[in-house]
């Protein structure tokens, strides 16, 4: 445990963004798998639809710093592609 006032409150900080972290994090899992079934399901207007979501929420976790802007844009490319080949 920490010694010091300011590295007990860093542990406490860290503990609350990691938990946030997880969280988009899993909810970004999600989102991919359910649109990568869509994708397999040659079904265009549901795997649009999920596209959208999680083009949204990879825009906010970058907002939020839970992933690099690198990372999302490479993710929604490929996802853009694999809509286009639908």
């Amino acid at each position: 445990m920490a010694n010091i006032k300011s590295a007990a409150k860093r542990a406490r900080q860290t503990k609350v963004r990691t938990a946030r972290n997880r969280s988009t994090l899993h909810n970004l899992k999600t989102l991919s798998k359910k649109t990568g079934s869509a994708l397999a399901g040659k079904d265009k207007a549901a795997a649009a639809a999920e596209a959208k979501l999680l083009s949204s929420a990879l825009d906010r976790a970058v907002k939020r710093g839970t992933i690099h802007r690198n990372t999302a844009a490479r993710r929604k490319s490929s996802l853009a592609r694999k809509l286009a080949a639908l």
